[in-house]
């Protein structure tokens, strides 16, 4: 079984199967709770960063803001996905968000505190990356048990949209909120993490299919043994990985707003917000237009897109070109981490859906981090154009190669439903 027969809520009392996800009340518990909770994050993220900077004025430490949270994961990889699929991945999730919260709480303490030393915020970020690191693959996990599998690609746009709406409005409403008071925009964060913690109780009973198979070595890398034995996950999850892995020019932009583009930090914080835009815009588009045929080809066609707006994005020497061809990125992108989603969803058993889903996640994570080294460290050796023309090449070309290393993922047509 890919998708449970068991969807939490039916639409209507007697009524058919809807392919509208919000028909679903456990979805609709579920995408109000992941929109605070990623809100949450954002505003803390936010938060923290300027209660360190404010204290050291050392911006390598804000670099270590990321890095500490997104360390558990890589390390836990194997924990993480087999609990998703061994106990119920509501309460997982439900814990998960009381322990952020409490780590939110006591980044509010350490703030009352009036201390000087980094070393207590670090030390309760990584045990918030480790909270992190087990929700994950809960979070992407427990969507498909929520609705059919008709419903399945409209319930990954919805969910990518708001997403893509806290992300953007949240680091603005977290600057918004520390500036009126560091008080207020941790208690803020505090109380979304509850909320979104009650909300994911209240998401009626699911049709989960937990594993039976024992605690061994076996259990712990079946995730990985799976993923290498099909070739569309395969090919889906390695085509976006190396994608993001070489489109790094994110990491870049300050470089382009100060020396390429002269806009200064209002024009950076409108480049930032481009990939967002673009992202946003396209998972609107998907909730009412999803791809419904070719589903395959479409994914290559957005990763060449994708690579084609990086290129043009580093020869651009003209404001509304380099804000359009990040606009173009970000929706690129969006159509092919959609349609990935939905792949693997599909594919993938239920059994073994959590542990396919960490594998997914840490592999995502560590490609935007290597892309980041990939693009910085490319750029001080040949500077910042040439960096990001060779990161937009290269997704070109490995869109070109994939299509010819994976014709099973070539071929697939339809989103609900394999074939």
């Amino acid at each position: 079984m890919t998708v449970s027969d068991a969807p939490a809520g039916a639409p209507l009392s007697g009524a058919p199967q809807s392919d509208r996800a919000f028909d679903y009340p456990g979805f609709r518990y579920y995408w109000v709770g992941r929109f605070l909770l990623v809100f949450a994050i954002q505003v803390l993220s936010v938060s923290v960063g300027w209660q360190i900077y404010d204290q050291t004025r050392d911006p390598f430490l804000l670099g270590l803001v990321g890095l500490v949270q997104f360390l558990p994961a890589p390390v836990l990889v194997l924990v993480t996905g087999s609990v998703a699929d061994r106990y119920n991945r509501q309460f997982i999730m439900a814990a998960c968000m009381a322990v952020e919260g409490l780590c939110a709480l006591a980044l509010l303490t350490i703030l009352h505190s009036g201390t000087t030393q980094v070393w207590p915020v670090f030390a309760v970020l990584f045990v918030f990356g480790i909270a992190r690191a087990f929700m994950g693959p809960a979070v992407q996990s427990l969507l498909a048990n929520l609705v059919p599998q008709s419903a399945l690609a409209n319930a990954i746009a919805l969910n990518s949209s708001s997403f893509q709406v806290a992300t953007i409005v949240g680091p603005t409403a977290g600057g918004l909120l520390y500036g009126v008071s560091s008080e207020l925009s941790y208690s803020v964060s505090i109380l979304f993490f509850i909320c979104a913690g009650v909300l994911t109780l209240m998401i009626p009973k699911t049709g989960q299919r937990s594993t039976s198979q024992p605690v061994s070595t076996e259990a712990l890398f079946a995730g990985f043994r799976y993923i290498w034995s099909q070739p569309i996950v395969l090919g889906a999850l390695s085509l976006d990985m190396v994608a993001v892995m070489l489109g790094g020019a994110t990491a870049l932009l300050p470089v382009f707003a100060r020396d390429i583009l002269d806009v200064g930090p209002w024009g950076l914080g409108a480049l930032r917000s481009a990939v967002g835009v673009g992202a946003l815009l396209m998972s609107l588009w998907l909730v009412n237009n999803p791809v419904r045929d070719h589903a395959g080809m479409t994914m290559f066609a957005a990763v060449g897109v994708y690579g084609l707006a990086i290129v043009v994005f580093g020869l651009s020497t003209l404001v509304w070109l380099s804000v359009l061809a990040l606009i173009v990125m970000g929706a690129a992108d969006m159509v092919s981490v959609f349609i990935r989603q939905t792949l693997i969803q599909l594919k993938t058993p239920d059994e073994l859906r959590g542990r396919v889903s960490a594998v997914n996640m840490t592999f995502i994570g560590a490609s935007n981090e290597l892309g980041e080294f990939r693009a910085g460290s490319m750029a001080a050796g040949f500077g910042a154009v040439p960096a990001v023309l060779i990161g937009g090449v290269g997704a070109l070309m490995t869109a070109a190669l994939w299509a010819r290393l994976f014709p099973e993922l070539r071929t697939v047509r339809h989103l609900d439903r394999m074939g």
